[in-house]
């Protein structure tokens, strides 16, 4: 084949549009906060029977059975929460590449298919130039193409990976939590604050949801979960005061770690992002510097919406790292890609189900073979 015809397909994937916004759904629809029910499930189910540990072992490597175990364990419900995309992906991926030879076609389908399953336009051209690289005009497998699919997610995935730290020097550590309605907040919340409890840190929670006595109820319930204070105020109080209030007792009382709620707010209303700006900024006139962390919970079933969510509450909230959940078997996980790839904010942990384990760090090689389909 002449480097001309060669040229082809590479001339037009330069051409393309790379805006992802091109294929983003339109913003959800605006809903009063007053009488919104939050979507998340209310963790009112009994705490889980502490494990019992098993008698000391001598030998040094007989741990790592359970630790492998412990890891196929969270992969198999990863893969079963990326259900509906890895799905779509492989299925697509096999149907295309079904006894074909990688031609200028085969291309233009894999790339569309790339698109359709929420990576975005700007990744689904940069996969597909790197599948064409070495492999134009030659003929490869279904399964060869997931492995480069896999590679490449993974690669963009790596930059982006990051643990949230808590800083010792910081009293307290201040982590303000935001996103939409439903998103997951408040569960994500409960969970993170169980997790730097068992770390050994001392642990306080905000209700900055002011809005709705079910959001505060919910936290208060996590809070008596999980065994650390939760600060309220009555319904309907300003946000930032409650703010303020939780500022000035974790610092009297010189708590490591401060989580704080906010109220659910779609990013198309203007006077309650505006509300969500006057937080942060009381938050920081009181310690210098805070809030240390601002997390965006994204709800994976949105699909390309979150894209549009991450642009807007970065303006207003200078998001910090990002935490996806309800990766639940219906969820368009191709997102988190399109997402780490446009922003580049940290990653900082998924979420698969309601349980306590069911948050975990966010492991790009996971996330990339579960998504393609593949085994770990």
């Amino acid at each position: 084949m002449s480097d001309n015809e060669k040229q082809g397909w590479f001339q037009r994937l330069r051409g393309k549009k790379t805006d992802d916004q091109s294929v983003q759904e339109e913003p959800q629809a605006d809903v009063a906060p007053t009488t919104e029910v939050l979507a998340e499930p209310t963790p009112d189910a009994p705490a889980p029977e502490p494990a019992v540990e098993a008698p000391a072992v001598e030998v040094a490597t007989a741990e790592a059975p359970a630790v492998e175990e412990e890891k196929t364990g969270w992969f198999t419900r990863l893969k079963k929460g990326l259900k509906k995309s890895s799905g779509a992906m492989s299925g697509g991926i096999t149907g295309i590449f079904t006894k074909r030879k990688l031609d200028d076609e085969t291309l233009e389908e894999f790339e569309e298919l790339l698109i359709t399953t929420d990576l975005g336009v700007s990744v689904a051209g940069k996969v597909t130039e790197a599948l064409a690289k070495d492999k134009f005009n030659k003929e490869i497998t279904d399964e060869e193409v997931k492995d480069i699919v896999a590679w490449e997610v993974e690669a963009i995935l790596g930059r982006v990976a990051k643990p949230l730290v808590v800083e010792p020097t910081n009293k307290p550590h201040v982590i303000l939590m935001a996103g939409v309605n439903g998103a997951g907040k408040t569960t994500t919340i409960g969970k993170l604050g169980k997790k730097f409890k068992d770390e050994g840190k001392s642990v306080m929670l905000a209700a900055g949801d002011t809005f709705r006595a079910a959001a505060v109820e919910q936290l208060q319930i996590w809070g008596d979960r999980v065994g650390v204070p939760v600060i309220t105020k009555e319904i309907g109080s300003d946000a930032a005061a409650l703010a303020f209030e939780a500022m000035e007792r974790a610092i009297a009382e010189n708590v490591d770690v401060l989580l704080i709620d906010t109220a659910g707010r779609l990013q198309n209303r203007d006077e309650l992002m505006a509300e969500l700006a006057k937080v942060v900024r009381v938050i920081g006139k009181k310690l210098d510097g805070a809030p240390h962390d601002t997390v965006l919970v994204l709800d994976a079933t949105t699909g390309q919406n979150a894209v549009h969510q991450v642009e807007v509450f970065q303006k207003i909230a200078n998001i910090s790292g990002i935490v996806m959940t309800k990766l639940d078997g219906s969820a368009r996980g191709g997102v988190l890609v399109a997402c780490a790839d446009k922003f580049g904010l940290p990653v900082h942990a998924i979420g698969v189900g309601e349980a306590i384990e069911d948050l975990q760090p966010f492991d790009p090689r996971d996330f990339a073979r579960a998504l393609v389909g593949l085994d770990d």
